[in-house]
């Protein structure tokens, strides 16, 4: 439509994969002739990845082009297909002419058998296959047994794999471990930058007939790369709105408002939204996981707090309130008291070890203390029975001690208790004459 008002032999902006309008700027040049010498070299698989309408069907369409001539391509574009199918398929563009219905082990060995009859003639053969990501695990695990295909020095069957990024995905799952191992090179398409967008545009006009000033200002530009993300088929959508939407209004340069009505027109979402659909669902299986953890960690807390024996039901301490006027007497606390065994009978309460605070020790006060009734089992009927003690004068004081010179904590003895057996009264004399001694 409007050809003749720009002056144009052919559409410059389809989105088909036409070789003339091929860019090599960025790294495409440089991944084209990569391609070609992994290929003519025997390296093994080739892998090309790259994000949607990055120009992956068109790198690969380049390459068929580019190869030798006495290299002959065999090119599925139809990844759904199963493991006899693609072994048909191949046979089918090699002109093997085998006759459908047999089972991948047959097919494979008459495969194998033309590929040899093919390198004996000086021949080498390139499977290249496109949208490699959509393929089943089933499909790719064949591709890698027809990589096996080799003679004693040279591989019979060079492969070619091109697709999006889940391709990536795919190769890293234990399933086709086997086939990764045996990718030699992986290239990857980038979108192209914001310099080189408007070269890519201008390319693609020069190819198309187009001799005259740059059509794309500067601000336009900015407008298209920014909403194209960089990808070359949604650079020919806009680029062929913003000319068609100039010749609407006559005129031939593609200002701001071109740019902006095309991109209204076309509405892409960003790349990065569907990034950020698969890291939510990421994090949602993440934070699943983790609330099962947290419920099973609770669970084993519970059945510890109901196996574990119940806390002694004592009255808390209550803390003194910090004033200024107490800060420079020495804290106290209150002992535990401590039971007395006396003779022949079993102890009532277990003996406690007072551990003081680091740098204080126990020194003599007035300080008194109560504690609560212990709890005893007498130890000849098994009963238990809660028995009161005494509460005994015995305080203590916490000194700090100069931090400069610390010394161990030590606790002052309590005067051991001694015991005496009272000596026996003398027995009275025995003043009785014995029998017999008159």
């Amino acid at each position: 439509m409007y050809l003749h008002h720009y002056g144009l032999t052919e559409a410059p902006f389809r989105i088909t994969p036409h070789t003339d309008f091929f860019f090599s700027g960025a790294n495409r040049g440089a991944t084209l002739e990569a391609l070609l010498y992994a290929i003519t070299q025997d390296e093994g698989i080739v892998k090309v990845t790259g994000e949607v309408g990055s120009g992956k069907t068109m790198l690969c369409r380049v390459l068929i082009e580019r190869l030798p001539p006495e290299v002959e391509t065999v090119y599925l574009a139809n990844p759904s297909l199963e493991r006899e199918e693609i072994l048909q398929a191949i046979m089918d563009d090699l002109k093997c002419g085998m006759a459908g219905g047999h089972r991948a082990g047959q097919l494979l060995r008459a495969l194998q058998e033309h590929l040899i009859d093919l390198y004996a003639a000086g021949k080498r053969v390139v499977l290249l296959i496109d949208e490699a990501h959509a393929m089943p695990p089933e499909t790719l695990e064949q591709i890698r047994l027809l990589s096996n295909l080799e003679s004693n020095r040279h591989k019979l069957l060079q492969i070619a794999l091109f697709g999006q990024q889940e391709l990536d995905q795919h190769l890293g799952t234990t399933l086709l471990r086997p086939l990764r191992e045996r990718v030699t090179h992986s290239f990857r398409l980038e979108p192209l930058v914001h310099a080189d967008v408007g070269q890519y545009l201008m390319f693609r006009l020069r190819q198309a007939g187009y001799k005259g000033p740059d059509l794309f200002n500067q601000d336009s530009l900015k407008l298209i790369a920014k909403s194209s993300e960089g990808l070359t088929r949604r650079l020919n959508i806009l680029a062929d709105k913003c000319l068609l939407a100039a010749y609407a209004e006559g005129s031939h340069g593609i200002t701001r408002k071109e740019a902006a009505a095309a991109i209204l027109d076309c509405g892409f979402a960003p790349l990065g939204q569907r990034r950020t659909l698969a890291s939510k669902q990421v994090l949602r299986q993440a934070g699943m996981a983790a609330t099962a953890i947290a419920l099973a960690a609770g669970g084993v807390f519970a059945g510890m707090k109901l196996s574990s024996p119940p806390a002694p039901s004592g009255p808390p301490a209550a803390a003194a309130p910090a004033s200024p006027a107490a800060s420079s007497a020495p804290p106290a606390f209150s002992a535990s008291p401590v039971p007395v065994r006396q003779s022949g009978v079993p102890p009532l309460v277990p003996e406690k070890t007072i551990e003081p605070a680091q740098n204080t020790r126990l020194a003599s006060g007035d300080v008194s203390s109560s504690g609560s009734a212990p709890l005893s089992v007498h130890a000849g009927t098994g009963q238990a029975r809660v028995i009161p003690l005494p509460k005994p004068q015995v305080s203590a004081v916490l000194v700090p001690l100069p931090r400069a010179n610390p010394s161990p904590l030590t606790a002052t003895p309590r005067p051991a208790l001694t015991f005496q057996e009272a000596p026996a009264p003398d027995a009275p004399a025995d003043t009785r004459t014995p029998a017999g001694e008159d």
